[in-house]
């Protein structure tokens, strides 16, 4: 099992191509996660899959044969199915919709909220989300009780620039075209579609960011339907990693994952809390991730979380 150190680690994230900015995206952790998966199986599922970045960096890697993209919050997947399937329509209407801002009559934020209107009254296309994707605060999506996208523009930049854009959804459509299916259904559902020699890895909302409630999604999780599940998966002898609440310094957030579930739970250096640095300490964020029970005897990589944490410090 190979593993890698803080610089390598940074090196392989700038390679592995993404769509636009996502909070709560795993690119930077991707080179750890992988570490703990197969070289090789048949086939990758997420059932929460956000911009879809450890679909992006096994597919880059070669390690499945296909793949199933899930995400309740549909206009996502309509990203990821443009961008993957027909890369050059995505590229022109987004760039249309860039371009627009740098002549609108009201300026670029003025453009951000028409943009916003529009999709909120039903233009959900894979254009209008992708852009204010790109130009909201931190990347976050954010929805209202109602289901209106309500998240602000980031007031010091314009977002991922078309060419950019353009180079990072080929390269993502020639991993990918023709090997992906997509879905905007219920985590649950997808769950069952897994059959042995799939491998299914879940980024669930976390409970130290959100109740039950997740305003990416107007529609939760409940922890004990998803401690079912994964039970399930358990019964059926389905491989999975689920990353998961973790710590910041010496607060942890959420509950473990009950120990009755036979996981073995990996902390994973997110690298220094940017909050914490704003209030002059340096506190280091770990990630948990856990592994259903063939994985924990498969893999065994060289703990490299501590070596990750004497480097960034």
């Amino acid at each position: 099992m190979l593993t890698h150190s803080a610089a390598e680690i940074r090196m392989i994230t700038r390679t592995v191509p993404h769509i636009v900015q996502y909070q709560g995206s795993k690119r930077n952790l991707a080179p750890l996660i992988l570490q703990y998966m197969p070289r090789k199986f048949n086939r990758l599922i997420e059932p929460f899959a956000g911009m879809a970045a450890i679909t992006i960096a096994v597919s880059k890697q070669q390690r499945a044969n296909q793949y199933s993209l899930n995400d309740l919050n549909a206009p996502l997947v309509g990203i990821l199915r443009e961008a993957i399937e027909t890369p050059d329509v995505l590229v022109a209407e987004y760039s249309k919709v860039w371009n627009e801002q740098l002549v609108f009559e009201g300026g670029s934020v003025a453009h951000f909220y028409k943009v916003r209107d529009e999709f909120n009254a039903g233009d959900k296309s894979a254009a209008n989300m992708l852009y204010l994707l790109a130009r909201c605060v931190k990347g976050s999506v954010r929805y209202s009780s109602t289901g209106m996208f309500n998240q602000s523009p980031d007031k010091r930049r314009k977002g991922t620039s078309p060419t950019t854009l353009a180079k990072n959804v080929y390269q993502i459509s020639s991993y990918l075209k023709g090997k992906t299916t997509f879905s905007s259904l219920d985590y649950r559902e997808i769950l069952k579609q897994a059959v042995p020699g799939d491998l299914v890895y879940m980024d669930p909302p976390y409970q130290g960011v959100c109740s039950s409630h997740d305003n990416r999604y107007y529609a939760g999780i409940e922890f004990d339907d998803f401690v079912g599940a994964v039970d399930e998966l358990n019964s059926r002898g389905i491989d999975f990693m689920i990353s998961y609440d973790g710590q910041c310094g010496e607060k942890q957030y959420g509950i473990d994952l009950p120990e009755n579930l036979g996981l073995r739970k990996v902390l994973l250096n997110a690298g220094l809390s940017s909050q914490s640095v704003l209030l002059g300490r340096k506190e280091v964020t770990y990630e948990a991730l856990y592994l259903s029970d063939k994985l924990q005897k498969m893999t065994h990589p060289v703990c490299q979380q501590k070596l990750l944490f004497e480097e960034v410090v």
